[in-house]
């Protein structure tokens, strides 16, 4: 895992459609390793063993998009998370690569999900 000194317990995204939802999560965050742990009608939550790190709840409609960036462990992971996320109905909102104008080593990758959040996957040294 990462050295990064932020710590984060999860984050919670409202969603319109739960289902088409969690088939988009489930494909864009498995490259991190996370995996859907709970659903029910009305929510369903991704982590890491029994840990969850983002939940999605279902409503009616979405009052503006949210940007959210997990950090990646290399840049291969960040090409996985692009096309995973673009294979299962995300939009490109920016394909993998070096981003100098945020900073030198900065290599990031963002994709919409199916509500327009911008999810974003982010490797922050070299290669």
């Amino acid at each position: 895992m990462s050295d990064h000194p932020l710590k984060l317990d999860h984050i919670g995204l409202r969603v319109t459609n739960l289902e088409k939802s969690v088939h988009f999560y489930t494909a864009a965050l498995g490259p991190l390793g996370m995996s859907l742990i709970g659903k029910s009608d009305s929510h369903a939550a991704f982590g890491i063993g029994s840990m969850p790190y983002l939940t999605i709840r279902l409503t009616d409609k979405v009052e503006g998009p949210t940007h959210v960036a997990f950090l990646a462990e290399s840049y291969e992971q960040v090409d996985i998370f692009h096309q995973a996320g673009i294979s299962t109905g995300g939009t490109d909102g920016g394909a993998p690569g070096l981003r100098p104008d945020y900073h030198e080593n900065y290599y990031g990758a963002f994709v919409l999900d199916p509500d327009g959040h911008n999810i974003e996957l982010v490797k922050h040294s070299p290669a």
